[in-house]
């Protein structure tokens, strides 16, 4: 499959640090994350965990799912099943209340501790999402921030937490993300290969990527700026997504929402 992203918007000459577990995060690496807006570890998942999360999905993407399943065009789902069934899929959403290897992720101890710190606050799950990148045509997710889609106030704080399943690399679909960028407000998004930032206004110097093993973990701010490439390699590159903000976060009009990341650029062009 030939890619239509423009690469040049992923160069990936810089590559992120690693933490080697949950259990090290200390002060310098809180620091660094509120410096810098993302802070990646290793190891969270053991290969166990990451495998049960996999059979998780497979379970949950199916016709009729209970969970929110956007497949390919050109996927036969009735035809598939397991590794090649997911290979179908573009994206599942709204999974883990339906799933229990899924809803375990979700309240992961690791997971929950970290973002209970990160957000000085007690974490509630705002989202679930799986973006699949299969072999040979796992497509782009252009940069953007999370809070572009979140109809939450302001300034409520959003953790993610982007967990790989399969090795993230360079050249499979690992995450990009500039930065120090979530201490620059939000930007205008506009409907164009997806819901993101313009191209042109991407700020590609400060590109750092976050290859990951299986199991590892990228905590994240609803700010940064982020996005992965496409995967034109023979390997899988899977993908947990969870957000956390503070427990009792009120929901907000859409339009508030799109006021300020715009619905379609708002006043601004692209």
């Amino acid at each position: 499959m030939t890619s239509t992203t423009p690469l040049w918007l992923y160069s990936g000459d810089r590559v992120a640090p690693l933490t080697e577990t949950v259990a090290a995060i200390g002060p310098a690496e809180f620091a660094a994350y509120q410096s810098l807006g993302f802070l990646a570890v290793r190891s969270l998942l053991t290969h166990e965990e990451a495998e049960e999360a996999i059979d998780g999905l497979a379970t949950v993407a199916r016709p009729q799912s209970p969970a929110l399943v956007e497949f390919e065009a050109w996927a036969q789902p009735d035809e598939l099943d397991g590794d090649d069934l997911l290979d179908g899929v573009r994206k599942l959403m709204w999974f883990s209340q339906h799933e229990p290897r899924l809803t375990a992720l979700a309240r992961h101890p690791g997971i929950i501790s970290t973002v209970a710190r990160l957000l000085d606050a007690e974490p509630a799950l705002a989202q679930d999402m799986a973006l699949l990148k299969p072999p040979g045509g796992g497509r782009e997710k252009p940069w953007h921030q999370d809070k572009a889609f979140f109809d939450i106030p302001l300034g409520t704080p959003v953790v993610g937490v982007w967990i790989a399943l399969d090795e993230a690399t360079l050249d499979n679909g690992c995450m990009h993300v500039l930065p120090g960028t979530h201490t620059e407000g939000p930007v205008v998004h506009f409907q164009r290969r997806d819901f993101q930032i313009c191209d042109t206004e991407v700020q590609v110097h400060r590109d750092t990527a976050v290859p990951l093993p299986p199991g590892g973990v990228l905590f994240f701010d609803g700010l940064l700026h982020h996005g992965t490439p496409p995967n034109l390699t023979t390997t899988r590159r899977r993908a947990v997504q969870l957000h956390y903000v503070p427990a009792e976060t009120p929901q907000t009009p859409e339009q508030e929402r799109l006021g300020v990341f715009g619905a379609d650029g708002k006043d601004a062009t692209c």
